[in-house]
């Protein structure tokens, strides 16, 4: 059996309860070095086999879990965050398919809700913005034509950019050209939830500078949009004008 577990934004007590155990139970264990705390590690039982996927190619990550199956071991694969974001997940299920491999999956907490944690902020705020477009620049690994920066801006919607620190100065103008105002406040999330978490404050415009000021150059979240703003409207939940299921309206 291989279990995909989400080993959540950094922080060490943030991965699940489930995730914890199934870390605590595996034979064998390989984890995204380049991302994982390796902390998450430390709970691994004597003897457990851990290999590093940052050194690895999906061939020889296959034959770990394969060989693992064969002498009847258990693997946990770990990724960072929740593996459905960016993980590659889908070309690893897709082997273990082929190869008759059971699997399960363990969600983590993604980095882009301990982005949000770290802000104390909301994404979804009443009268600023009801959708979050989760998203990355084009760089060695393209994008849809469709899904471009600038296209996707277009909505004004809150935004939240995995994997483009090194492209800031592309991504500013992209968020630019596609609508944003260049005085949009946005945020730079550097290791949200780890030891040496940094926080960044600035506007759209401001991204690139801000991150050179600071010295951050990888393992960071671009949040942008209104939601880091001052304005927004109450929520309806909660007004006692707004009747229910469970509450009369209050006049």
């Amino acid at each position: 059996m291989v279990n995909f577990v989400g080993a959540g934004c950094g922080a060490p007590d943030l991965i699940t309860v489930r995730g914890a155990r199934l870390i605590a139970q595996a034979d064998v264990i390989i984890y995204a070095g380049s991302l994982v705390n390796p902390a998450l590690l430390q709970s691994a039982r004597q003897g457990c086999e851990i290999y590093n996927s940052a050194q690895m190619t999906l061939d020889e990550v296959i034959d770990v879990m394969a060989q693992a199956e064969r002498s009847g071991k258990t693997t946990v694969r770990l990724h960072t965050g929740d593996p459905c974001l960016y993980g590659a997940i889908r070309e690893q299920m897709d082997r273990l398919d082929a190869l008759g491999i059971a699997y399960e999956i363990c969600p983590g907490v993604s980095s882009f809700c301990g982005a949000a944690a770290s802000l104390r902020a909301e994404y979804t705020l009443p009268g600023v913005s009801q959708t979050v477009i989760i998203t990355r620049m084009a760089g060695r690994t393209p994008v849809p034509e469709r899904e471009r920066i600038a296209a996707l801006a277009a909505h004004g919607a809150t935004m939240v950019v995995f994997l483009s620190t090194g492209l800031l100065r592309g991504l500013s103008a992209a968020l630019i050209q596609g609508g944003y105002a260049p005085d949009t406040p946005a945020a730079i999330v550097y290791k949200a939830s780890w030891e040496d978490e940094k926080i960044c404050r600035c506007t759209v415009a401001e991204l690139a500078q801000t991150a050179a000021d600071n010295g951050i150059t990888r393992t960071a979240l671009i949040c942008v949009g209104g939601f880091l703003g001052d304005s927004y409207q109450l929520s309806k939940l909660y007004d006692a004008a707004f009747e229910t299921e469970y509450r009369k309206a209050k006049t």
